[in-house]
């Protein structure tokens, strides 16, 4: 509809695969719109000149879940369960981000939109969750997309808090990597029952900026706090 916000979804890219193409689960989609966004993809073949026109027309940014980011750009050797690399889209993200934080863009990251926001920031990344800290806690778990599978422990008073409308969240969960050094600016808010990060926001709240490890597009046909978070991104790109 006119005037609806416009919210950037940053998009996947097959690797090693011909042809090459750029993909979305739908579900980011329909989440968006359910909000009263309006989703805008920003995969990671956009030119820098592409990129910087449609980011200008932007009200939020969505970044979304997929495969690994190469850890070099956090200064580490490659662990070997790592998946899905794509420098190009690592480039892609991480620029979207500088410019989004530098506009004052809403942001809400998700899943590896928590850990590309984390590392453009400076912070660090654990690898392989499962070894690298080690947990008992399912962070890949088998069950369906939108099966909730353990509880997440979020800060009281954190705009993370307020928006989900409570402290304790029960989330899915589907990432093989997980922060380790918060990046400049973020606050650890949201953990795991191994306390493990699983939420983070800026430390100025002038700023709209989430990030969550788990992925609530899946939840949002039955789990209010997941409706929260996509309507408060939108409500957060109408002002």
């Amino acid at each position: 509809m006119a005037g609806d916000p416009l919210v950037g979804v940053t998009t996947s890219i097959t690797v090693g695969q011909t042809p090459e193409r750029a993909y979305v689960n739908s579900a980011y989609l329909h989440a968006v719109q359910q909000a009263g966004g309006v989703p805008v993809l920003l995969p990671p073949q956009l030119s820098k000149s592409s990129l910087e026109r449609l980011v200008r027309g932007l009200d939020a940014l969505l970044l979304t879940g997929g495969g690994d980011m190469d850890p070099q750009s956090f200064g580490e050797t490659p662990h070997p369960t790592l998946y899905d690399v794509a420098p190009a889209r690592d480039a892609l993200e991480t620029q979207v981000t500088h410019m989004a934080l530098e506009k004052r863009t809403p942001l809400l990251a998700i899943c590896r939109g928590i850990q590309v926001l984390n590392v453009a920031l400076g912070g660090t990344l654990h690898q392989d969750v499962a070894t690298d800290p080690g947990t008992e806690v399912q962070h890949s778990q088998k069950e369906a997309r939108d099966q909730a599978t353990h509880k997440v422990t979020v800060a009281q008073g954190s705009r993370l808090a307020k928006v989900l409308g409570g402290e304790d969240v029960e989330v899915n969960s589907f990432h093989h990597q997980v922060i380790k050094a918060p990046g400049r600016s973020l606050v650890p808010v949201a953990w795991a029952p191994d306390r493990l990060i699983e939420g983070v926001e800026l430390d100025d709240d002038s700023r709209w900026v989430l990030g969550v490890q788990w992925h609530p597009e899946h939840l949002v046909g039955h789990s209010e706090p997941a409706r929260r978070l996509f309507s408060a991104l939108v409500t957060a790109a109408r002002a």
